[in-house]
């Protein structure tokens, strides 16, 4: 039986092997942790979907491949012997469509070897780049190609073409850090986000007075009740998901067929790590009562925290909440989360002067700036959600609180 890279998020392409958690010639159990991978949404542990001897490891750690792609075979009792597989027919289903024209068929040999040595995702690289397998040499297991060595080629082979026109050696102080895979793999998530989407920015200005109240006189009471600390954010959840309610627009997807729009809330929480981001999701998010959405956050946040997030976790998002504030912010433009239309960011709560009822006051403010999709949503639309948003946390009472 064949373990394939799973999807781990809609606009997931490719995912890159971190570490085998087993070796060639281990005996898996269902639902066993097989493979860890990355991509820049999770970092995942993959269980085994079969029970089994694991005899072939197909793609190696580093390597980043494409969604569907087989990593490697496991013996099943029952099955054939999955070190020498037959390759009938009926396999061709099961792999993934090519996403661009197939090239000239090589010789027989060429094509035998070129199948062993390089994935689906390598494959295409070369082929946008117009190189042959046979001018990069590979870094993986048997020689295999991995999409590294022809990124490292193409940098080698770009940097002497440009040799004579160069600037200068850096500074020997400084220092290069090597690009991490989940980086990496963030990097160009939000190269494409930006590319696909038209990004416009807003900024509303709120008064947490209520909040800020109320959580200061249940804090301590919440906590030894529940064993985490009372934050801000469930109480932002509730709210922007009945201003979502009332915006469908700002909770839809935009295709070539049409918006979809989606009568539901899964509401993505971006979590901040000490060398990156990831944004698991709870689903359902709109039908939650306040104390089921405190747990579901801290369960979430905890074990995004630990790494140890399944990928169903960060699947399914509709709009994505941003908690800058907790690391100080006070305004920022943050990049849509495909194929999202829109990011909220509540930023840092601070005590400031402001004109209520004719006179200077001290009032906690906050900031709640936006990022969303021109192409789905236009100024008025943006407004009249924010509109709703910080009318729900300005008017907030202990009544508006679902329990």
């Amino acid at each position: 039986m064949t373990l394939r890279m799973p999807q781990l998020g809609e606009s997931v392409t490719e995912g890159t092997v971190d570490r085998w958690l087993k070796q060639e010639g281990d005996m898996v159990r269902l639902d066993e942790p097989i493979v860890e991978v990355v991509t820049d949404k999770v970092n995942a542990e993959i269980p085994s979907p079969f029970e089994g001897r694991l005899v072939r490891i197909n793609v190696g750690a580093g390597e980043t491949v494409v969604i569907g792609t087989a990593l490697a075979e496991v013996e099943v009792e029952g099955t054939a012997d999955a070190a020498e597989p037959a390759k009938p027919e009926a396999d061709k289903r099961d792999e993934p469509a090519p996403s661009t024209p197939e090239p000239r068929a090589p010789s027989p040999a060429a094509s035998s070897a070129e199948g062993d040595r390089v994935s689906p995702a390598v494959r295409r690289l070369l082929e946008d780049n117009g190189l042959e397998l046979s001018q990069v040499t590979g870094t993986g297991g048997a020689g295999r190609v991995r999409r590294e060595d022809v990124i490292a080629y193409l940098a080698e082979h770009r940097t002497l073409a440009k040799a004579k026109t160069a600037a200068p050696p850096s500074d020997p102080r400084d220092e290069l850090v090597r690009i991490s895979a989940v980086r990496r793999q963030i990097a160009e998530h939000m190269v494409r986000s930006v590319s696909t989407s038209p990004h416009a920015w807003a900024l509303r200005e709120v008064d947490v007075t209520n909040l800020v109240e109320y959580r200061a006189a249940q804090k301590a009471q919440f906590e030894a009740r529940h064993g985490f600390p009372l934050s801000y954010v469930p109480f932002f959840i509730q709210i922007v998901c009945g201003a979502l309610m009332k915006n469908p627009y700002l909770n839809s997807t935009w295709t070539e067929e049409g918006i979809i729009l989606k009568p539901y809330v899964n509401m993505g929480i971006a979590v901040a790590l000490p060398d990156s981001l990831i944004v698991p999701v709870i689903k359902d998010a709109h039908q939650m009562g306040f104390i089921d959405l405190a747990h579901s956050l801290n369960d979430l946040a905890t074990r995004a925290r630990n790494k140890t997030l399944r990928p169903e976790d960060v699947r399914g998002g509709t709009f994505t909440l941003n908690n800058t504030g907790a690391l100080g912010s006070v305004a920022g433009l943050s990049i849509i989360n495909q194929p999202q239309a829109a990011i909220l960011s509540t930023e840092s709560i601070r005590k400031r002067p402001v004109a209520v009822d004719d006179a200077v006051a001290i009032r906690p403010m906050m900031n709640l700036t936006m990022s969303f999709d021109h192409r789905i949503i236009d100024g008025l639309a943006a407004s009249r959600f924010l509109n709703a948003v910080q009318s729900g946390i300005e008017d907030w009472t202990p009544a508006s609180l679902k329990i």
